[in-house]
């Protein structure tokens, strides 16, 4: 048994497909499977079960995976200790309109609060995010729609409305209806994005079309062809807030039904480890009360009560 056997079974463990566990290591699947072979072999058991889907842990397997966890920790901790390096760093990602809404005083209050901690903060949409946080290049993120997986924890923090958007200074207008906000041509993200997955499966869901104009991988780049009309867009009321507070973009609510997203904060189960994990956690938490009031009554914080996964 050696420490990469352990981590190759980790990986795999943890993103329960070895494919993708393959890619995220940069080696060929053969050799990640002959590793894991070799290491059932060294300890005489059966660690992961191969189905269709993907694979799972046997029980051998849930045995071993909270130990290699446990001991690639103490060797990666006994490196840094032996070089003097031994400043906890935390990989910390958040979404475009989260870094400009609280992203300041989020590090500010971290840096008062855990000042021995190398705190370091990423920007990009929620998607990219779960894909750095599965690859291991992010520790923790404040992300929408994560979904459950192995290997990850995650708790629900708070709840953001959509709105519809269009071009003119109309600022904060009247609520419209789902159909209604449809029935022109739309600009919308990518069909990976958390927002544009919401505003699809909530219109096959009552049967309606959209009218889908161009499709942008770029928020900025969907704000600025908004901005230049016909089409119209719907997004988080936290992506427009400041081009809405200035008057250059109109948001309407939009109800029958509202559509509504949830924020986590999530990370992979070894950054239940960090010593400053409680310190992050209580500033992201008490980030929340002006986030919500930021958002003007578009914005809901869960309470401590609120149902939560793998927190």
């Amino acid at each position: 048994m050696n420490l990469r056997q352990l981590k190759y079974f980790v990986r795999v463990a943890e993103t329960a497909n070895m494919t993708r566990a393959a890619d995220e290591l940069r080696i060929a699947q053969p050799a990640l499977g002959m590793q894991i072979k070799q290491l059932e072999e060294e300890l005489g058991v059966t660690l992961l079960t191969r189905h269709s889907r993907g694979v799972s842990l046997t029980t051998d397997g849930a045995k071993l995976l909270p130990r290699a966890i446990q001991i690639l920790e103490l060797v990666d901790l006994t490196r840094r200790e032996v070089r003097g390096d031994i400043r906890e760093t935390v990989r910390f990602g958040l979404t475009p309109s989260l870094m400009q809404i609280i992203g300041p005083e989020l590090l500010l209050r971290i840096s008062r609060d855990a000042p021995s901690l190398a705190f370091s903060l990423t920007e990009e949409m929620s998607h990219v995010l779960v894909d750095s946080l599965h690859r291991g290049d992010l520790d923790v993120i404040l992300a929408y729609e994560v979904a459950d997986a192995p290997g990850l924890w995650k708790r629900a923090l708070y709840q953001e409305d959509l709105v519809f958007v269009t071009a003119g200074a109309g600022g904060r207008a009247g609520p419209v209806i789902f159909a209604e906000a449809l029935a022109g041509p739309l600009v919308l993200p990518e069909p990976r994005d958390g927002v544009r997955s919401l505003v699809d499966k909530v219109a096959a869901e009552y049967g309606f079309v959209i009218r889908l104009e161009h499709e942008i991988r770029s928020i900025s780049g969907i704000k600025a062809m908004i901005a230049r009309g016909p089409a119209a867009g719907i997004l988080p009321y936290g992506t427009v807030l400041a081009e809405v507070n200035a008057g250059t973009l109109s948001a309407r609510p939009i109800i029958e039904p509202v559509l509504r997203r949830t924020l986590h904060l999530a990370g992979l189960r070894k950054a239940r480890h960090l010593a400053a994990l409680p310190t992050i956690r209580e500033a992201v938490v008490a980030a929340m009360i002006p986030l919500s009031e930021a958002m003007t009554g578009l914005g809901h914080p869960l309470s401590e009560t609120s149902p939560s996964q793998n927190a």
